[in-house]
């Protein structure tokens, strides 16, 4: 057999170093206050268009697991946002319509709204009360400002990079990385217990 690196792991290694890059460039005021923010929530609503949605759900998820009130927008057993509850939007371009229109709504009801993203100056940036950058190491959202929406109807999936994190996939994987992270420190504040922890876990799956 050839000695030849693989691919695949060449991949996972330079996707690695990058979550390590970030998690070193990362604004720790930033990510101070989205942890606070997160304390200190009556209840948290998460919300995402496409993959960016499937993290939103992981970081609800978890938020449950260890006794949060966390609800995913769109769900039909989601109950009225209100005064006072908080909303994370997760969108590596800000400028996904449907979940700026989101994001809007909260603050006309008196909710606070963190942002996850990788375009700070985007409209969902101006909007939010707490934002982290996870940044844009591979330039995608620099590159490429069309909406998602129009991006799906279209089918304008091209990445930047060939074959690397192709489109929205690192910042999709910083976004999880992050929020775990947060989990994490949330579990060490509050010395959450892991078995009061399964007890939460699905039992009717």
């Amino acid at each position: 057999m050839t000695d030849q690196t693989n691919p695949i792991s060449t991949y996972m290694l330079q996707m690695a170093e990058n979550v390590a890059a970030t998690a070193r460039s990362l604004d720790p005021d930033a990510a101070d206050l989205f942890f606070k923010e997160m304390l200190s929530a009556k209840r948290i609503y998460v919300t995402g268009a496409g993959r960016s949605g499937f993290v939103a759900k992981a970081f609800a998820m978890r938020l449950m697991h260890i006794g949060f009130d966390a609800y995913v927008v769109g769900e039909t057993v989601t109950p009225a946002f209100s005064n006072g509850d908080t909303l994370v939007a997760f969108s590596g371009s800000g400028e996904t319509n449907s979940v700026v229109d989101i994001c809007e709504l909260a603050k006309e009801i008196g909710g606070r709204v963190c942002l996850v993203t990788s375009a700070p100056a985007s409209r969902m940036g101006r909007i939010a009360d707490c934002v982290v950058d996870v940044g844009d190491l591979t330039g995608y959202y620099r590159r490429d400002d069309t909406p998602f929406e129009l991006r799906q109807i279209t089918g304008q999936y091209r990445s930047v990079t060939s074959a690397f994190a192709p489109l929205g996939t690192l910042f999709e994987t910083l976004a999880l990385v992050f929020t775990d992270a947060v989990i994490s420190a949330i579990m060490e504040a509050r010395k959450s217990d892991v078995n009061e922890m399964k007890g939460r876990l699905s039992n009717v799956q």
